[in-house]
């Protein structure tokens, strides 16, 4: 009678347990497609060949997450200020869009732990007679809107109480202006401003130095709920820079001296 006195409770409470659910990371492996949101102008971390085709750092890694996954990769173009919007509306399920974490976005998604690091260059026209960061006060500046780089150029220019910012949607938009001379110069990363100089397609610009921002970290994201597969994309961060395959990506992209991911007396 004891034993049915405490497995009565038991029962009742089994009985009122919610039914498990799959999360993110179950659906996407059950549907056997990773749609991932990647920018598309933004190289060398995602921009398309001569045959249209998604190429980039960026596209190779969301071809690794889903080879890590078992499951197909789907590049879904993505501009800057759609990036967070195409995760929210369901159109993706994981956004590798060098998306910087700050915590402002992180009240919206989830974020991983880093897997780029970009350092901030300026790149001005050659006739604005800009040739350094400081040489942009009283120019018209200007970025793409939403990005790490545009929020801390308009804070600059507003703390400097002359010139002008302007924004614009895609990096192409920023290129093509700063080329034309309607912008004098803009602040991007450094692995952007190095390509579309060295592209040919934007005559008479230059990177004349660096931007005194904070190094921008960008992380994965997806819904701030899905833990599992949030965990998930941590380990999978991880197991990039442990086999080497980040430096291979690294290497085969941008060159040079490979990013620290970590922050000192935080990362481990």
């Amino acid at each position: 009678m004891k034993t049915l006195t405490y497995a009565a409770p038991l029962l009742t409470a089994l009985a009122l347990a919610p039914a498990a659910q799959a999360d993110k990371l179950d659906d996407i492996i059950a549907s056997g497609t990773l749609r991932c949101a990647v920018v598309l102008d933004f190289p060398p971390m995602g921009m398309r060949d001569e045959n249209n085709a998604p190429i980039g750092f960026d596209v190779d890694y969301c071809n690794d997450l889903a080879a890590a996954l078992g499951v197909e990769a789907e590049i879904v173009e993505t501009p800057f200020p759609e990036r967070i919007p195409a995760l929210m509306s369901g159109r993706v399920d994981v956004g590798v869009a060098s998306t910087s974490d700050t915590l402002e976005r992180a009240k919206t998604v989830g974020f991983s732990v880093p897997y780029f690091a970009f350092d901030m260059a300026v790149t001005a026209h050659e006739g604005s007679g800009i040739t350094s960061f400081e040489g942009m006060k009283g120019h018209t500046v200007g970025a793409v809107a939403g990005t790490y780089e545009a929020i801390a150029l308009q804070a600059q220019v507003d703390a400097w109480g002359e010139g002008s910012f302007r924004p614009y949607q895609t990096q192409a938009d920023v290129f093509l202006a700063l080329s034309q001379g309607q912008l004098e110069a803009t602040v991007s990363t450094s692995t952007v401003a190095q390509a579309n100089v060295q592209s040919g397609k934007f005559e008479g610009i230059a990177v004349v130095g660096k931007a005194p921002f904070d190094i921008d970290y960008v992380g994965l994201f997806t819904n701030r709920t899905e833990y599992g597969f949030l965990n998930y994309l941590n380990l999978f961060v991880n197991q990039q820079v442990r086999t080497g395959r980040y430096g291979e990506l690294y290497e085969k992209w941008v060159g040079g001296e490979l990013p620290d991911l970590t922050v000192g007396g935080v990362y481990r």
